[in-house]
């Protein structure tokens, strides 16, 4: 957002556009220091990354001069018009093959896949519902399209408002005016916080305001930004801003935090951008002419990523999955879904796996292991189906003491056997079969917990194990569908969404487990007594760290983010009022005291599934020592994350090696190994790291 009435920007647009002619682009070299992509330019004022990774630029031209504006896009080591013949071309934005740019008093579309791109008035001026007097930034939501744009007013704070237009029917609604807000002065940058949030930037007052989308309300979340001006958040949940005025970038490290200077080298920041694959912002300076690429970081809190020198392979090349065959009796394709990988804990140098179907083999801690043993088959008793493939035999947890006791538990989803069958998850235990101690009896099953009435089949979690005070934790999702409708998630009078905790070697009455004294709801009338931590939307996977006793997840997101979370005792997480570090849906907030926002978020724009993993304790890979390995099950990539307790923040998201395939889970042996268990059409389900 530019003042036309500021005497120095019009006597410096004078010199400077009777001596440009020409502009220049330097190829971006590094991510770790500024770096001028492109200079000469006559008032760059807005950045995006489109198709291809290309960046496209808006060029005013002079200021109110009709038809010398244009889109420039920087690409192979040169700057070329794009689509020229604008007039003040100034946000602009992308969305799948198309470019949205506000020029002046309407809004252009571009089509970038045309091989002679030109610029569609999208909405002309008598299509706003007041007539545009500085329409400014432009932004668009990933999920459905729609598409915000500023109108900056009469810049002395009046007149001003964001709008919203349709993507197909083109109609223009207002979501908030200075009128209905008075404390919105000037809107300038955009940004949406989520689906259901949008940002604005005040240029006038240098504040920053969240929008609820639905209403209108607002609230300010940040100031101190002297002619706030661009808004973009990176891929983890830092929210960056321009101040043009001073000529500054700032950072937003997280939610509720104060804006930290990350630079303060240029003329005039206009509307900036996160550029992804070089992990940079890109600044217009309007005053310098040129575009810079500074990195996107908060000043003084590094985080490491760096990829780590280790490569992935195949943990027991000669394995053969007993029982297991590539097609199913009919021919249909048969994949392997490992599920868990675990040990008993008995030193006997065993390791067990777990498929989806209800099949539990063991097998030797070897290398050159050849086959394994089937244990335990409960296919009998497990639905699982590829058309409902969150179900299933879904979590294994032995005792203890189970060199002594024997006793195994699993978490499975039982088959129905009628259309509308109640659909359930239980938890039950087996026992060491007397006659053959080295497998189970199935038929010694015993019902522990059961989650009666699930209303969908998804968000089951599944999650079983042993925590350090030999209590019983247990995961499970939030019932399924989309948006929580039935807002479980902070129900405490439902097990779904939560992690319980139980202690499995008492009763208590008539459940056949006992409620551990210290679990933070005993005594609520309100609130289950099982329960452990909540506001959790699909956990997949939770693991404790051998050596702090930490409780780590891996919560599934569902519009836009995904998230890591250190699990407290009683805590909330959020959901569905929250999405990673966002405000979800109609009932959305900001960071408040009650909710605990994870320590990492990812984008969907980086993976669409998280996977958790577990925190590396083994001996065999020093490099690995405390980061928590995680993937995503859609992109198939892996990270080790490193948080440190004292400054209380990750200091590393460093890549791993793909295994090229999606990463169902992770398992551990006894010596603190891991290993990542994928989707396997060849049966060569176990992975492991190595040098």
């Amino acid at each position: 957002m530019r003042r036309r009435d500021c005497t120095s920007l019009v006597a410096y647009l004078t010199g400077l556009l009777g001596v440009v002619t020409h502009f220049a682009y330097t190829p971006l070299a590094r991510a770790d220091e500024p770096k001028t992509l492109a200079s000469g330019l006559v008032n760059p004022e807005s950045v995006c990354i489109g198709p291809g990774n290309r960046i496209f630029v808006t060029v005013i031209g002079e200021f109110d001069k009709d038809g010398d504006g244009a889109v420039l896009v920087l690409e192979e080591g040169k700057v070329r018009t794009f689509v020229g013949g604008l007039n003040d071309p100034k946000g602009i934005t992308a969305f799948q093959k198309w470019l949205y740019v506000t020029d002046k008093n309407r809004l252009l579309r571009i089509d970038t896949a045309a091989k002679t791109p030109q610029a569609e008035v999208f909405v002309p001026a008598d299509k706003f519902p007041e007539k545009p007097q500085f329409l400014n930034d432009v932004t668009v939501d990933a999920e459905n399209g729609t598409i915000y744009v500023s109108d900056s007013g009469d810049l002395m704070g009046g007149g001003g408002a964001v709008y919203r237009v349709h993507p197909q029917t083109r109609a223009v609604s207002t979501v908030i005016s200075t009128k209905k807000f008075p404390a919105l002065k000037t809107p300038n940058g955009l940004v949406n916080d989520g689906t259901s949030f949008l940002l604005v930037a005040d240029f006038h007052t240098g504040e920053i305001f969240r929008v609820k989308l639905a209403d209108g309300s607002a609230e300010k979340i940040a100031e101190g930004i002297p002619g706030a001006d661009g808004l973009a958040w990176d891929h983890h949940g830092r929210l960056y801003a321009s101040s043009w005025e001073k000529g500054q970038v700032f950072v937003i490290p997280r939610p509720g935090a104060k804006p930290v200077l990350l630079s303060d080298k240029f003329k005039a920041a206009a509307d900036i951008c996160y550029d992804p694959e070089r992990k940079v912002i890109l600044v217009p300076d309007m005053t310098a002419g040129t575009v810079v690429a500074i990195p996107a970081q908060v000043p003084n809190e590094p985080v490491d990523e760096t990829p780590l020198a280790l490569r992935v392979e195949v943990a027991f090349p000669q394995l053969q999955i007993s029982g297991w065959t590539p097609e199913t009796p009919d021919g249909r394709p048969n994949p392997l879904r490992p599920i868990v990988l675990t040990h008993a804990g008995d030193g006997s140098g065993r390791l067990y796996l777990a498929t989806q179907q209800g099949v539990v083999h063991a097998f030797p801690n070897d290398p050159k292991a050849i086959r394994t043993e089937i244990v335990l088959d409960i296919q009998d008793r497990v639905q699982y189906d590829d058309r409902t493939n969150e179900e299933g035999l879904l979590g294994l947890a032995f005792h203890p003491r189970f060199a002594e006791n024997g006793e195994l538990y699993v978490f499975y989803t039982p088959k129905r056997h009628k259309p509308n069958e109640e659909m359930r998850n239980r938890v039950v235990r087996f026992r060491r079969d007397a006659k053959d101690p080295a497998r189970f009896d199935p038929h010694s099953e015993e019902l522990i917990l059961e989650f009666r009435n699930r209303p969908f089949w998804n968000h089951d979690g599944g999650t079983i194990l042993f925590g350090p005070d030999g209590y019983l934790y247990i995961v499970h999702g939030d019932g399924g569908s989309a948006n929580d409708p039935f807002d479980h998630g902070q129900n405490l009078q439902t097990l779904f969404g939560k992690i319980l905790r139980i202690d499995v070697n008492r009763r208590d009455g008539q459940r056949p487990y006992a409620i551990p004294p210290d679990n933070p709801f005993v005594g609520r009338r309100d609130a289950l007594p099982e329960i452990y931590a909540y506001g959790l939307r699909n956990p997949w996977r939770i693991a404790f760290d051998k050596q702090t006793g930490q409780l780590w997840c891996g919560d599934v997101g569902q519009n836009l983010y995904e998230e890591i979370n250190l699990i407290v005792k009683g805590g909330n997480y959020g959901w569905n009022r929250r999405e990673g570090l966002h405000p979800f849906g109609p009932h959305g907030s900001g960071p408040k005291p009650q909710y605990i926002d994870p320590i990492w978020e990812y984008h969907h724009d980086v993976g669409k599934s998280i996977t958790g993993g577990a925190v590396y304790r083994g001996k065999l890979l020093p490099e690995l020592q405390g980061y928590y390995l995680y993937a995503d099950y859609v992109s198939s990539r892996v990270w080790a994350l490193k948080y440190d307790d004292k400054l209380g923040r990750v200091i590393a998201n460093r890549p791993l090696p793909d295994p090229k395939k999606p990463v169902l889970s992770f398992g551990e042996d006894e010596s603190g190994e891991l290993y990542m268990l994928v989707l396997a059409p060849d049966g060569r389900g176990i992975y492991r790291f190595s040098r």
